[in-house]
Formats: C-alpha cells, sequence, structure tokens
C-alpha cells in the first residue's frame, strides 16, 4: 500500500469500530428479558393463536379474491389485491406484536 493512502485512511481507522467491539456495545445495550409468568405466558399463546386465525381470515377472502380476478385475468385487481394483503397482514402483525408488549410489560 503506497504511503500517502495509508496517511489518509489512518485517521479514519483509528475511530472506526471493529464487528466485535460493535457487538458487545450492542450486548450491553440490550437488558436480560424478564421472566414470565405463567398467566403471561398463557396470554401470550392465546394472542398467538387469535392473531394467526385472523391472519388465516386474510388469506383465505384475499385468495378466493385473487382466483377470481385471475379468472376473469384482470390483473390490476390481482395486484391490488396483493397490496391490501400485504398491508393488512403488517397491520395485524403489528397489533399483535403490540399486545404481547403490553402483555410482557414492554
Amino acid at each position: 500500500m503506497p504511503l500517502w493512502i495509508f496517511r489518509e485512511v489512518w485517521p479514519i481507522l483509528i475511530f472506526m469500530k471493529s464487528a466485535y467491539e460493535l457487538a458487545m456495545d450492542r450486548l450491553g445495550k440490550t437488558a436480560a428479558p424478564a421472566k414470565l409468568t405463567t398467566a403471561q405466558k398463557a396470554e401470550l399463546a392465546e394472542l398467538d393463536s387469535i392473531y394467526a386465525a385472523k391472519l388465516a381470515q386474510a388469506d383465505l377472502s384475499t385468495r378466493a379474491a385473487l382466483e377470481a380476478a385471475q379468472a376473469a385475468r384482470d390483473i390490476e385487481t390481482m395486484e391490488l389485491l396483493r397490496q391490501r394483503y400485504a398491508s393488512d397482514k403488517a397491520k395485524i402483525e403489528a397489533e399483535r406484536e403490540a399486545k404481547k408488549d403490553r402483555v410482557r410489560g414492554v
């Protein structure tokens, strides 16, 4: 490596952290997960089953509508249905995680 490149890069290298240092920083910022009670575990399982059913319902209704749109060869409607399903799925999952965080006390 030419010396002039080393002189330009060296000040930057001094302040950069290694992957190990970055991982240790992240590890130090996260606290140990709290122990969950049996009631909390049961409530989390209940939330998982409720939201799995909601996701399945959204999936089934979207599939039926997609099949109808595909039979009609309506590509725009198919794309719209896919986008709507993706946003519905994201909304359901975010709602589930928010409720689970409340149960965990986060």
